[in-house]
């Protein structure tokens, strides 16, 4: 599995316990940590497309 997509698996599972856990706090850090999930997907995914390009 490409690392982008492994990550941005990561950011579902953490959307997915943010709306279903209790605690607004901990929510607000796992949609926190979603977010963040995804960036740091997005710049791989861009990262990969330049690399592609210059061959």
């Amino acid at each position: 599995m490409k690392m982008a997509k492994a990550i941005r698996r990561q950011a579902d599972t953490a959307e997915r316990v943010a709306a279903t856990t209790a605690d607004a706090r901990v929510a607000d850090q796992m949609r926190s940590l979603a977010q963040a999930f995804r960036s740091q997907a997005d710049i791989l995914k861009k990262k990969q497309q330049k690399k592609k390009k210059e061959r």
